[in-house]
């Protein structure tokens, strides 16, 4: 018998029987009446339509669904890459896939259809346009919420056309919502929550800083009443709650494709925008997922505690950002990302497979990081770091590189490992003399940038804003030389821009330059650094 194969659309899904005997679950609602009520009284727009909104925040959205807590879906607006639309949302009826990828290689499977309208954002596509501007009047409008990636906060990114002309012909996304804005306003200064969803810090902050400064600016050449900018700048009309959010969703997997064409089902394209977007009907996600958010809505809200999402106050949402960037999780990112350059590793997973690596990170969550890491009381740090260790970092199929992951350290270092270093400084039961394995990673992170691995061949760096002004300072080192370091590191570990303090004032540089002196005594040093100091028994 003929297998029957499945494709994505509204009238497809009604056969339940055949998307269930695939084993994908299918929405438990009327997707029609749910895209009607939607249309007629939006509560949620979105925008940045790309995975990681398909692949987790629509989904919140769907379980309410499901459960008749919610009636509207969500309206997906892309302000930047156009084809997202068009060959993504509007060939499928607003419909994915979502592919969980579990540690064992099992895949959970269901179609999100909790998209109710989707749409561009550009003033040339007038009808998408004036759409977008009869949503934004509507009383019922509570939430637009974004994923547009923190460079889309950037204020480099306003033009002067943006400042001249950006009320009625908008360039960049925040100028965009900004003129948006003003039609809300001007409809009886209606209330409503703007709330980055962004993996950023401090969010909230950095979309207030966007819009308001181009609305000071429209303001100052008398664009725009500066009603609209009291209005921008009134909580109780238009709030920016911050916001932690933590989910891998990678690009569309080819195994992931393969498998689902082998269960029968077809919709799995994959589709690389001139944007250099890579997306496909179908997303591919890891399971374990958080979101937590400022409560903070003056127009109400979703329910959406009842999807799993925590509603707290700003604080707590700064303690879970801190736990999860200078403790918990990218701690140990970037020191695996480090070793696994040095060691010849292509995957994050397979690292967690040495049992020197693994021990490695561990030492750093369990033993240096929980001593000082900020306690969100929402849920334990404890289990958190466990199902990092346990569950994420080891799941093979999550594509993550050490080569992807070690990009902007430089950048980063500091808030990874350096926030640490100085919570040891500020507390009287604690030395950051007694840390062992963070200098461990960080004279990692300089034999790194000598750029050659520990077999002794060449080895390309990835890209680091300060690449040019570090690697000078390890060029004239050689492996293999019996020479001592001594002073070129200093450039580095005395840097406070880097790691937030002077290595040396702590007793910390000369721990750091010892390590550095052993990975540099011939080919396999590193690894033999690694296991020396790492016990594994």
């Amino acid at each position: 018998m003929k297998q029957i194969r499945l494709e994505l659309s509204k009238e497809s899904i009604k056969q339940n029987e055949v998307w269930e005997k695939a084993g994908i679950e299918l929405p438990k609602f009327d997707f029609d009446k749910m895209a009607s009520l939607t249309s007629d009284n939006p509560t949620w727009v979105h925008f940045g339509a790309g995975n990681i909104f398909r692949g987790f925040i629509a989904a919140l959205q769907q379980t309410l669904l499901n459960s008749g807590t919610a009636d509207t879906g969500i309206v997906a607006v892309e302000g930047y890459d156009y084809e997202i639309i068009d060959k993504i949302y509007t060939p499928y009826d607003n419909l994915s896939l979502l592919v969980t990828m579990k540690p064992d290689g099992s895949l959970d499977k269901k179609v999100i259809g909790s998209i109710g309208e989707s749409l561009a954002c550009d003033y040339s596509r007038e009808d998408e346009w004036k759409r977008l501007q009869a949503i934004f009047i509507k009383p019922s409008l509570s939430m637009v919420s974004f994923t547009i990636t923190e460079k889309g906060y950037s204020l480099k990114n306003i033009s002067e056309e943006d400042v001249e002309d950006g009320v009625k012909h908008p360039r960049s996304v925040i100028a965009k919502v900004a003129s948006l804005m003003y039609e809300r306003y001007k409809t009886l200064e209606l209330p409503i929550a703007l709330v980055s969803m962004d993996n950023c810090s401090h969010n909230g902050e950095k979309l207030y800083n966007a819009i308001n400064s181009i609305v000071e600016r429209w303001t100052n050449n008398g664009l725009v009443e500066k009603g609209f900018l009291k209005y921008i700048n009134n909580p109780d009309k238009v709030s920016f709650p911050w916001s932690m959010i933590d989910k891998i969703t990678p690009r569309p997997s080819d195994s992931v494709k393969k498998t689902l064409n082998l269960s029968g089902f077809d919709s799995t394209d994959i589709v690389i925008t001139k944007g250099n977007t890579y997306i496909a009907p179908f997303i591919n996600a890891e399971g374990p997922q958080y979101l937590v958010i400022e409560d903070s809505f003056p127009n109400g809200r979703m329910s959406l505690e009842k999807s799993g999402v925590f509603f707290t106050d700003r604080e707590t949402v700064e303690r879970v950002e801190k736990m999860k960037v200078c403790t918990c999780l990218n701690p140990l990112h970037t020191a695996l990302a480090i070793f696994g350059c040095l060691l010849g590793f292509n995957l994050i997973a397979d690292e967690m497979k040495d049992p020197t690596l693994k021990k490695l990170v561990e030492n750093i969550g369990y033993i240096e990081g929980m001593p000082v890491v900020v306690d969100p009381k929402i849920f334990n740090p404890k289990d958190f770091i466990k199902e990092v260790i346990e569950v994420r970092l080891p799941n093979p199929y999550i594509p993550d590189t050490p080569q992807r992951i070690v990009s902007d350290t430089s950048q980063k270092i500091g808030i990874r490992f350096g926030e640490t270093i100085k919570s040891y400084m500020q507390r009287e039961d604690l030395d950051p003399k007694d840390l062992k394995y963070i200098p461990l990673a960080i004279a990692g992170w300089c034999r790194y940038l000598m750029s050659i691995d520990d077999n002794g061949e060449k080895m390309e760096l990835s890209p680091d804003p300060l690449l040019t002004t570090l690697t000078p300072c390890v060029s004239d080192i050689k492996l293999n030389s019996g020479e001592k370091v001594g002073d070129k590191l200093k450039t580095i570990l005395s840097n406070e821009e880097i790691f937030g303090v002077n290595l040396y004032n702590i007793g910390l540089g000369e721990k750091v330059e010892n390590y550095f002196n052993e990975m540099i005594m011939g080919t396999g040093a590193v690894r033999s650094t690694l296991e020396k100091y790492v016990d594994c028994n």
